[in-house]
């Protein structure tokens, strides 16, 4: 499956300013958010399903896909377009197998090592981070900078060369344009766009970055 993965906007309600997710999606789809992912660690597996059931009934018409952090249950009860998994969670193959072909499967890549053994023919998208620190997330390793970045992509590029990396952790308006000279296809955002006073300005700025950096890479 093609999947758009210009501008991932990730939906917390940790960490979204006290705004509903439903008004945040509309915002930064009408902004230019291109793929929505719901990210919810502490909620109950209820409240994740109803939460995801309120923002595909608002994301469908628009035609903008949701997936779901982890929880492969919450994706299938809810009709999700599919989920994000990372090496601590459900093991690809797994989240695949019960998803079935058609699901969108994202797989957050940290490591060298792992993008060499991750099974990329199971996936839709990749996300490797951290590139920049971020507070949204514990994560005990150093931050890799865009040069980490571009070497996982590299290896991902020989194994599968057509299969779309997205940046993730800690990006923002100031500092997306490197991540995508490195060679990201997209950016994945939480706090630049939910925090943000305005988030559909926010999110429109943060695509022109995106889709100005692409244009100068491929010129």
């Amino acid at each position: 499956m093609t999947v758009d993965v210009r501008l991932n906007a990730i939906l917390d309600p940790e960490r979204a300013g006290g705004r509903p997710l439903v008004d945040l999606a509309r915002a930064v789809v009408a902004g230019g958010a291109t793929l929505l992912q719901l990210r919810d660690k502490h909620g109950s597996t209820r409240r994740m399903i109803e939460e995801a059931r309120a923002l595909i009934e608002v994301l469908a018409p628009l035609g903008v896909p949701l997936v779901i952090n982890d929880r492969v249950d919450v994706a299938l009860a809810a009709g999700a377009a599919g989920v994000h998994v990372g090496p601590d969670d459900m093991a690809v193959e797994d989240a695949r197998a019960i998803l079935g072909p058609g699901a969108i499967v994202g797989h957050s890549i940290k490591t060298l090592d792992q993008a060499e053994r991750v099974p990329l023919d199971l996936l839709d998208y990749a996300g490797v981070g951290g590139v920049y620190a971020t507070l949204s997330k514990d994560n005990p390793a150093p931050p890799m900078g865009p040069e980490g970045l571009a070497k996982i992509r590299a290896v991902l590029r020989r194994r599968a060369p057509l299969m779309p990396v997205v940046g993730i952790a800690g990006i923002e308006i100031g500092n997306a344009a490197p991540v995508v000279a490195a060679g990201a296809d997209g950016v994945a955002v939480i706090s630049a766009l939910s925090l943000a006073p305005d988030p559909e300005v926010a999110a429109r700025t943060l695509r022109a970055i995106v889709d100005g950096a692409l244009a100068e890479r491929a010129a």
